[in-house]
């Protein structure tokens, strides 16, 4: 086994870290702080951290392939120009659900911008259930829902393969497969591919690797798993230093780095004082396993 390294890299704290996207062509990180409203980017060679404000919470961030971003915020789709720091709206949708803003996003391998909906708390600890939904954009702005009913739409992926499309729905409390279909976007025959745990606490953020396993953050559950799709069985836990880990992704020159963020919101103050790293965003080395480069949205 190789020996596990983790590090604080942005020690900027966020109130939710979400959506972490390597970004070769900037040596940057790439993420959001939903609940402060901003896109963010931590440039690795200069340790430095830029970032946007945007005017609803934003949640999450993918490539485009003419340089951008594609933003899902409050419920809509739009563009980020990071020179001029200009957000243009491409969809809007939800209109009749308020309290819905969208959640967690990633780009497919064939260009095609996939993001989830759910319901904010009214208040603590009181949400409705089932106000979400997944959706894809698609390259010539044309929207399709693909799942309705969802709690919390989360972590998403595809297989190596591109057979198969993953996703969570948080309070679920489990990773779901479905049947990808690669040439229509289409997904289709849900299965439970893994239930978490009761110390594992809730699955969020979810990537994959280059040897076609998931690693799925746990919210509350101070960690990342990695589980093997083809048993369903977890793999390995790495514990992080701090309780509300939120997602992951690979990066770095090799993608053999991987990057976990977190948050401090919806921790009291006797828990902050017992985490001082919480928000922060850690690197992880040594793992032995290598990530693969993101998918940039299309258009």
């Amino acid at each position: 086994m190789c020996s596990i390294k983790i590090e604080s890299v942005v020690k900027e704290k966020n109130r939710m870290g979400e959506c972490p996207v390597w970004e070769e062509r900037e040596n940057a990180l790439v993420y959001v702080d939903i609940n402060s409203q901003k896109v963010c980017r931590w440039n690795s060679v200069t340790n430095e951290v830029h970032s946007v404000s945007v005017d609803a919470r934003v949640g999450s961030v993918a490539l485009r392939k003419c340089g951008g971003y594609v933003i899902a915020l409050g419920t809509r789709f739009a563009f980020l120009n990071w020179e001029t720091e200009s957000v243009t709206t491409i969809a809007e949708l939800e209109q009749d659900k308020p309290n819905n803003r969208f959640n967690d996003g990633k780009v497919d391998p064939k260009g095609r911008f996939f993001a989830g909906t759910m319901a904010e708390e009214t208040e603590p600890g009181v949400r409705a259930r089932r106000q979400g939904a997944l959706y894809t954009l698609f390259p010539d702005y044309f929207v399709v829902k693909q799942l309705d009913q969802v709690d919390i739409s989360n972590g998403l992926d595809w297989s190596l393969d591109h057979r198969t499309f993953f996703h969570i729905d948080s309070l679920a409390y489990a990773v779901h497969a479905f049947d990808y279909d690669v040439h229509t976007g289409k997904i289709a025959c849900c299965k439970v591919l893994y239930q978490l745990e009761k110390e594992e606490q809730m699955p969020d953020g979810m990537c994959i690797d280059a040897e076609g396993k998931l690693w799925v953050a746990c919210i509350d559950g101070g960690r990342v798993i990695r589980i093997d799709p083809e048993t369903g069985k977890r793999i390995q836990t790495v514990k992080l230093p701090a309780s509300r880990i939120t997602s992951c992704c690979f990066g770095g020159k090799d993608y053999s780095e991987m990057y976990v963020t977190s948050a401090y919101d919806g921790l009291d103050k006797a828990a902050l004082a017992k985490e001082p790293r919480a928000g922060e965003i850690f690197k992880i080395t040594g793992l032995g396993v290598k990530g693969i480069p993101q998918y940039s949205y299309a258009a």
